[in-house]
């Protein structure tokens, strides 16, 4: 007598989903136990790690210090494979910003790699706040300012600062 045994495969990308969270989970306990100084980050919703929050501070001695920002982060059903979709979502005036929160970004883009995480994203954010790269700029205007006319800029800064509170 033959026993018949029949496998069921599993859902398309399930085990990849239950990589991804795997991943999300150790990057949230990661963040809690061992937090960087002007950064954080939670999912929005717990039952849903592939959407989260996040706040960056501005470093000291920069256009934006004492300030706070948030962000929003997406992450693909490849994650670390891929890299989140990251936007700021507090009005932002910043050579590597535009308008709509997009950030011009090497490691979000095509210098990503599976090590990166969200607090190295974060901690490289703040840093760009900082030291922009003004030969790729995503806000012209902006990039102009910041060489050329930094009382303007900080200016506009402000203003669109404001505009979020």
């Amino acid at each position: 007598m033959s026993v018949s045994t029949s496998t069921v495969a599993p859902a398309a990308g399930s085990s990849n989903t239950t990589n991804v969270t795997k991943r999300l989970q150790k990057e949230l306990m990661q963040l809690m136990m061992s937090p960087s100084p002007g950064t954080s980050a939670f999912p929005d919703d717990p039952c849903n790690l592939l959407k989260w929050t996040a706040t960056i501070v501005g470093p000291d001695d920069t256009y934006f210090a004492g300030k706070t920002f948030k962000l929003s982060f997406t992450f693909p059903g490849d994650y670390p494979l891929q890299p989140p979709t990251v936007l700021f979502t507090t009005p932002m005036f910043h050579p590597n910003v535009d308008m709509a929160g997009r950030i011009c970004l090497d490691i979000l883009k095509d210098k990503w790699s599976a090590v990166y995480n969200i607090q190295s994203i974060l901690l490289s954010l703040q840093s760009l706040l900082g030291e922009p790269n003004n030969k790729s700029p995503l806000n012209g205007q902006a990039a102009q300012l910041w060489d050329e006319d930094p009382k303007e800029y900080k200016r506009l800064l402000e203003k669109r600062h404001q505009e979020a509170e």
